[in-house]
């Protein structure tokens, strides 16, 4: 291909390496795909599917969550939501649950930052009373399970950061489980086996207020959770 200088070329300057990598650079940033609703969806998509069993329903909701890879193979791979189905044989919630899983997939597509969803959700409370998980954890509603699922989904692809506890306050927490399980292992034997299946934390845990699980106990005066590390003490 051949293109014709109008105009008489005056100087000219050789590009440095410096400045093609650069060039490169730029251009491929240009060429980077960010998730959008315009993104057509792939004939296959990868995903995974949460079982969530509540004591409100004989039967167990699944709830699935397909993702999209962005930029495939480049160093600007991304990995990212794109739609979401629940599926369960109790179809009493069927029209808030297609409602539900149609909003979602639309924030989800839409692109941008959707861990928003997650505090969204999780606010929900039942008015008839929320219920308990195996190992202590509280689930004000069905909506909120559904949060923490869309949570724990979002932390497997890095869009949400895993909260971690210090390695301190870990030495801490566990020394202070030591002497509470300790002082308490007397008054509580004849049915700290039973409690023991259903709970990870001792059997006279009160609810953290700040993780909703059944893992605070009282020692030295402070209130100090097992499972998050919060502490009245600071």
């Amino acid at each position: 291909m051949t293109k014709k200088i109008a105009q008489k070329i005056v100087g000219y300057t050789v590009a440095t390496e410096e400045q093609t990598k650069e060039a490169k650079t730029k251009a491929a940033e240009n060429n980077i795909i960010q998730m959008h609703e315009k993104v057509s969806r792939p004939e296959a998509l990868a995903g995974s599917t949460y079982k969530i069993k509540t004591p409100m329903s004989d039967h167990a909701l699944y709830l699935t969550i397909n993702d999209i890879i962005l930029n495939e193979g480049t160093d600007h791979e991304l990995r990212r939501p794109f739609e979401v189905f629940i599926n369960s044989k109790n179809m009493d919630h069927f029209q808030w649950i297609v409602a539900l899983t149609r909003v979602i997939s639309a924030v989800f597509r839409k692109g941008g930052d959707c861990t928003f969803l997650v505090e969204e959700l999780k606010a929900v409370f039942d008015p008839q009373g929320g219920y308990f998980k195996p190992g202590g954890k509280f689930m004000p509603s069905l909506v909120a399970e559904i949060g923490w699922a869309i949570e724990d989904h979002l932390q497997k692809i890095g869009m949400l950061k895993m909260p971690e506890i210090p390695e301190h306050q870990q030495k801490i927490m566990d020394e202070k489980r030591a002497q509470f399980e300790g002082a308490t292992s007397v008054k509580t034997a004849s049915n700290s086996a039973a409690s023991a299946e259903a709970n990870d934390f001792p059997p006279a845990a009160e609810l953290c207020k700040k993780c909703s699980v059944k893992a605070a106990i009282m020692m030295d005066g402070c209130l100090t959770c097992l499972n998050c590390g919060d502490s009245k003490c600071g």
